[in-house]
């Protein structure tokens, strides 16, 4: 196991390595002179020069990514063209936003999705199944910003049960639950619809093994038969799944983010492209590779604990 880990910690730091190179590097050729922005639209030639020598835009490519790896590993992602703030602080203030959006998204998901999907393999072929999976490909299909929209509409405009915007409090604090219920339900809801369809095909494939024909066989009752025996065989395929969707929340919710009007760390990096921030774009961009690095690496290691015939020796 040990060995894994330090396998799999040098993978993430080879592959965080390449991201830091592509991105820097599209971001080098990418139109436009940082300098002048940072500069202002008024400043004159002078100054905007000396503006390119003080950001070290005057030195080659290689200099300027290897300054911008040793920031790196002094915790520095530089600093903002146009509030000239730490980019890190200005990420840290928008995280718990986004991590509270993901992670109530996340947990509706879990709460609706991974149950309906077992029911639906339980009842396989019946009129729940159909309809459970008619519901299913409708939760894929339905772009989460036009849903958004319309739950807006719905629930803020007409019955005013719900505030329309915002993020101040954590998700299972009263006030927190009411902000982020809306955008959590808009989000997940393509979330819980993809664990509704992985969750039946998983279950229907344990459902039809020998060890379930055997447990049956010796008359244990239905319910142990799925919910001990069956159920975390089917829970590999659904936790893998768990893995990727939260990382694109983490990643994906910046269109989510701006129907709510919630200050995340989408919000951030959709105003940074807009306003060709580039130092900006540069680290919101590393900060969710790492992130959607971490969750996966955490799934792999809970692979043990649900099915104890998984060693990583």
């Amino acid at each position: 196991m040990k060995r894994y880990i330090i396998k799999r910690l040098g993978m993430m730091v080879i592959l965080l390595f390449g991201l830091t190179f592509i991105v820097f590097g599209s971001l080098y050729l990418a139109p436009g002179d940082p300098a002048e922005i940072a500069a202002g639209a008024s400043a004159t030639v002078e100054e905007v020069e000396r503006m390119r020598v003080y950001l070290g835009l005057d030195k080659p490519f290689l200099v300027q990514y290897g300054n911008y790896l040793l920031g790196l590993l002094r915790g520095d992602l530089g600093t903002s063209l146009m509030t000239r703030q730490p980019i890190l602080d200005e990420l840290l203030v928008r995280l718990p936003n986004t991590l509270n959006l993901a992670v109530s998204s996340m947990l509706f998901a879990c709460i609706i999705g991974i149950p309906l999907g077992i029911l639906a393999a339980i009842k396989k072929d019946s009129w729940l199944d159909n309809c459970l999976t008619t519901v299913s490909l409708l939760g894929i299909s339905v772009p989460n910003f036009w849903l958004g929209a319309i739950l807006i509409i719905i629930f803020c405009v007409n019955l005013r049960i719900f505030p329309t915007g915002g993020m101040s409090e954590p998700f299972w604090t009263p006030l927190g639950f009411k902000q982020a219920f809306l955008p959590s339900l808009s989000l997940g809801m393509q979330v819980a619809a993809s664990f509704m369809r992985i969750g039946r095909s998983s279950m229907l494939d344990v459902l039809q093994s020998d060890y379930i024909r055997t447990a049956r066989s010796k008359g244990l009752k239905e319910k142990v038969i799925i919910f001990i025996h069956a159920l975390k065989n089917a829970m590999i395929p659904i936790m893998t799944q768990m893995g990727t969707s939260f990382g694109g929340l983490l990643g994906g919710s910046m269109v989510t983010e701006q129907v709510f009007a919630t200050n995340g760390i989408g919000t951030y990096l959709i105003n940074a492209i807009n306003q060709r921030n580039y130092y900006a774009v540069q680290s919101t961009v590393l900060l969710i590779a790492f992130m959607f690095l971490i969750v996966n690496f955490i799934v792999d290691l809970l692979y043990c604990v649900v099915d104890p015939r998984i060693r990583y020796d």
